[in-house]
């Protein structure tokens, strides 16, 4: 039997007569596929509602949708407290001596807080400051605050500072006191970033600290040092004249 739908002479006269059916049209992949994407990327009516309206609309779903509900539903949630905690955080705030117990001491039990006790007349601290801010904003979760040391402790020796002090459950967890322990005058934000993260207040990213190579090669330069001592030692030793 001859394909009705063969581009034949004979076969467009039977159509042109109505004897035969129109040809097919061969359907276009690329509409296909577009028509597949937009069927993927509809938007469940779930995806509009908000957390509340989820809630009371709960009965209206069936079992197959409920799930993809409560999977959202945890999604939303998650972003939620994310937002709500970059909304109370996020950034370096000053407070006072007055503030200090509830601020820090009495901050919630499961928020690290970073306090920085500073002198603006000294540049560390300054220092210090602007890296916490940058940390602030990347580590939202935890809070980040700095007092002037004088509102907090009376005649507070400056060769303390800066002073870093890292709070959990209104205990002291770690801290960083004057400017060696903090990290030196030309402390980087990552460094002080790894120090944080080694206390355990934010987790970080960096895979290894940061000063690591600079340590490195401190002790390779005391290495060769001391053997360029001891070659020392040996050649005057040799040039040494013998008394006998």
């Amino acid at each position: 039997m001859q394909d009705p739908n063969e581009d034949t002479e004979w076969n467009e006269i039977l159509r042109n007569f109505g004897i035969l059916p129109p040809k097919e049209k061969p359907k276009d992949e690329i509409e296909e596929m577009v028509l597949c994407l937009q069927k993927e990327a509809e938007v469940k009516p779930y995806e509009r509602m908000s957390l509340k309206e989820l809630k009371e609309a709960e009965d209206d779903f069936d079992e197959a949708d409920r799930k993809a509900v409560e999977m959202y539903r945890q999604q939303r949630l998650q972003e939620w407290k994310c937002l709500q905690r970059r909304q109370k955080y996020g950034e370096l705030r000053e407070i006072s001596g007055d503030q200090y117990v509830k601020e820090v001491t009495n901050a919630p039990k499961d928020v690290w807080v970073i306090i920085h006790l500073y002198r603006s007349s000294i540049p560390m601290c300054l220092l210090v400051n602007e890296h916490l801010s940058q940390l602030a904003r990347k580590f939202p979760e935890a809070k980040f605050v700095k007092a002037i040391v004088n509102s907090c402790i009376q005649d507070y020796d400056d060769t303390c500072l800066p002073t870093i002090l890292v709070y959990k459950s209104g205990e002291i967890k770690g801290r960083f006191i004057g400017v060696a322990e903090c990290g030196g005058i030309y402390l980087k934000v990552e460094e002080l970033e790894w120090k944080l993260a080694e206390v355990g207040a934010i987790e970080t990213d960096l895979e290894e600290n940061p000063k690591k190579e600079i340590i490195n090669m401190m002790t390779l330069s005391k290495q060769n040092t001391s053997a360029r001592e001891n070659t020392n030692t040996k050649s005057s030793d040799v040039l040494k004249p013998h008394i006998t």
